[in-house]
């Protein structure tokens, strides 16, 4: 299954009333989700545009008869994420499940975790993503969601749709909200582009990123901001030559800079040498979208330098990405 955007309203017929149940999700379903992760905001598309990238979290959901809940993690997480019902992609398939009318039997969770948590590359909306394709995929076929209302319920239970749009969709995903339905396309993205995230070891909650933003912004900020979104746009798609005057941001970033320094560093430094680079959603990860092979090279090279002139080489992990052009997949197994 391949959730894609869509511009239709989300589909209704099936839902029942809220606290109604029409039956049980049937035992002995075996579900695997792969979510890519993704950079939001790139610069100036603050809270409407976001990038699916190389980076895959994978869970595997399998219903019982019998009751109670089992989570088994690997990778990112282990030992410190939640093994019970409180794992928010289990929190978010009995979500998903009971919004149908439907209840949930026992379940095992195993979730591969890969996408670093709290770095701004989309782990929270990866698990939303996850949990409700999961639970989408547990229901009755006649009760499934369609994609359009895939992506509204995954931004409300996120809280916006700038990551979990282009999760579900992979590319460049552009959202906005329209009578309080969460909308999204994709855009194309220019083969050329290669992004490279360096992500730091400390963690920045989204939460206290935005606690810094003020509460207005003067005109001419946000017409020029406008501006250099349109352009990023085109960019991205058709002219990559574009990208450091395209990723310029007046809204969020500087505002930002006081609660991680060292990557609002590493920002500067690679954009003072031609590099369009952003803090990537709320941070504290940098990525930087690179022209082709040879600019992403050197953009690995600028990265290595300035690390270890800060002597902070150590603390930082450099990926070379790829853009995911398919976003999140569902696999449905034989029923054992």
């Amino acid at each position: 299954m391949h959730a894609s955007d869509s511009a239709a309203l989300p589909r209704a017929a099936s839902v029942p009333a809220p606290g109604t149940v029409t039956g049980a999700v049937a035992a002995g379903q075996d579900v695997t989700v792969r979510v890519p992760a993704t950079s939001a905001n790139l610069g100036p598309g603050f809270d409407s545009l976001g990038l699916a990238v190389g980076l895959y979290d994978t869970v595997r959901v399998r219903t019982s008869a019998q009751p109670g809940t089992t989570v088994r993690i690997t990778g990112e997480g282990a030992g410190t994420l939640p093994t019970d019902d409180t794992h928010l992609v289990v929190r978010t398939i009995r979500e998903t499940v009971e919004s149908a009318g439907f209840s949930l039997p026992g379940l095992q969770l195993d979730a591969e975790n890969v996408i670093p948590h709290g770095r701004g590359l989309g782990s929270s909306a990866s698990a939303i993503v996850s949990g409700v394709l999961a639970g989408n995929a547990l229901l009755p076929r006649e009760h499934r969601l369609d994609a359009a209302a895939l992506l509204d319920l995954c931004s409300r239970l996120e809280g916006h749709p700038d990551n979990v749009a282009p999760a579900l969709a992979g590319g460049l995903a552009i959202s906005w909200e329209e009578e309080g339905i969460f909308r999204s396309v994709s855009a194309p993205v220019h083969g050329d582009i290669i992004p490279v995230a360096a992500v730091p070891a400390t963690e920045l909650s989204t939460e206290s990123a935005r606690g810094l933003l003020p509460a207005q912004v003067p005109h001419p900020a946000a017409a020029a901001n406008s501006g250099r979104a349109a352009l990023l746009i085109h960019a991205l798609a058709a002219e990559p030559s574009l990208l450091p005057a395209g990723t310029v941001d007046f809204l969020h970033q500087d505002y930002r800079a006081s609660a991680m320094e060292p990557s609002a560093a590493l920002m500067r430094h690679l954009r003072e040498h031609g590099i369009a680079a952003v803090i990537s959603g709320a941070g504290p990860t940098v990525m930087a979208l690179a022209n082709g092979e040879d600019q992403a090279q050197r953009a690995e090279h600028l990265i290595g330098r300035h690390l270890a002139d800060a002597k902070t080489a150590h603390l930082w992990r450099v990926l070379r990405l790829s853009v995911d052009r398919d976003g999140a997949r569902v696999e449905e197994h034989q029923r054992y």
